[in-house]
């Protein structure tokens, strides 16, 4: 029997909390207020508190959080800013808004995220901040690349848009660095019903200037002090997010058994997602390696699943970046990722039989083809101690 299971599924979740979520929608019609009001500013203070930061400025979008955090350092054309090639290209648009280049570190192998050993040797005179991304919900070794950093005298602006509520030594992800940045895409770990995003600092004059930055660099009403953007977070989104906020801990459990389940009933034949013990994971994405990866997904959809790649071509091969000259073989551990790695459905509604049903449809693909199996390389990429599941 074929049993249908998405890649994922927004209206399960809208229906978890539809009393909630409806209440939150009529409030702001009801007030007549829209944009930059009570919503937006009570729900940056509930963020704030669940960081445990001082200050969070919510936007347009995660791309326009990474953008103004980058204005709000000064970065523009000349600068150099240190970033992997596997994310999401947003990432690399963000840097490119800015007039900044961006600058390619490879990535770890087992956790996928900045390799930290391989940071200073790409930092020059033009750099002027490193940005870890915390890919597929699990952070970078931040106290290697904070002390680094803090060496070189550069900041660090994180980006948590797949992270929000991960940690690392108890610290939550948007909290280490100068500034975190945040999406609130509808699929992320707590997302919007449309586009949004939000910026998290400790730094007092920073979050002035964010402030002003998203509104057109105004300091009141009609007096510009800056060239700033239109990248509000409007009344709408903030109120749904404040709805949702609360139960992203559980939502982040749920995944987590998910994931434990997953690799439980994988691991003997492919390479499953490999935990740092100093951090918790709370997957975004549940990714796989294959050695047959595009026949897997071919035969996944034929049984019903849904799949997707993340991300297919690093960005230091993208077309639109090819006038940086980066070329096949500069970043190695990041292209052999590419063309194994498959994204497996995760979300938290997803039921015990649904993941059960994907692991047997992925292990009966692999004991079909024995050659697509990668055992030994599953084998050794394991930590000597993983988290239990939070």
């Amino acid at each position: 029997m074929v049993l249908n299971v998405p890649f994922g599924d927004m209206k399960v979740r809208y229906e978890s909390l539809k009393k909630e979520i409806d209440g939150a929608v009529q409030r702001v019609l009801n007030s007549g207020y829209f944009i930059l009001g009570p919503e937006l500013e009570a729900f940056e203070k509930s963020f704030a508190e669940y960081l445990g930061v001082n200050h969070v400025v919510g936007c347009a979008s995660g791309t326009e959080a990474i953008y103004l955090a980058l204005a709000a350092m000064g970065v523009g054309p000349g600068d150099e800013v240190l970033v992997v090639a596997h994310t999401a290209v947003p990432t690399i648009s963000a840097i490119s808004m800015t007039g900044a280049e961006p600058a390619f570190v490879d990535i770890d192998p087992l956790t996928y995220v900045m390799d930290v050993s391989k940071v200073e040797e790409k930092i020059t005179a033009k750099t002027k901040v490193i940005i870890p991304v915390h890919l597929y919900g699990q952070m970078v070794n931040m106290d290697e690349l904070m002390e680094l950093a803090a060496k070189h005298k550069l900041p660090v602006m994180e980006d948590v848009a797949q992270a929000t509520g991960a940690t690392y030594k108890g610290k939550m992800a948007g909290s280490i660095g100068e500034f975190g940045a945040f999406s609130f895409y509808p699929s992320k770990n707590l997302g919007a019903f449309g586009d949004g995003g939000a910026v998290s600092t400790n730094l007092k004059e920073a979050y002035q200037k964010l402030v002003m930055l998203r509104n057109y660099g105004q300091s009141k009403r009609y007096y510009h002090d800056s060239i700033g953007i239109n990248s509000r977070l409007d009344e709408m989104q903030a109120a749904i997010l404040a709805a949702q906020l609360p139960s992203v801990p559980a939502w982040n459990k749920r995944r987590r058994e998910i994931a434990d389940r997953y690799s439980s009933g994988l691991a003997d034949l492919v390479i499953v997602p490999q935990e740092d013990s100093n951090s918790v994971h709370v997957y975004h994405l549940y990714v796989i390696q294959s050695n047959d990866r595009d026949g897997l997904q071919k035969y996944l959809a034929e049984k019903g699943v849904g799949t997707l790649i993340h991300y297919p071509v690093p960005a230091h091969l993208q077309k639109a970046y090819a006038y940086r000259g980066y070329k096949v073989g500069d970043l190695p551990v990041t292209e052999l990722a590419t063309k194994r790695i498959l994204s497996l459905p995760m979300f938290p509604e997803l039921t015990d039989e649904q993941v059960d049903y994907v692991i047997q449809e992925v292990r009966n693909f692999h004991l079909k083809n024995p050659g697509a199996q990668l055992v030994e390389g599953a084998s050794k990429h394991v930590f000597p101690a993983a988290n239990p599941v939070h």
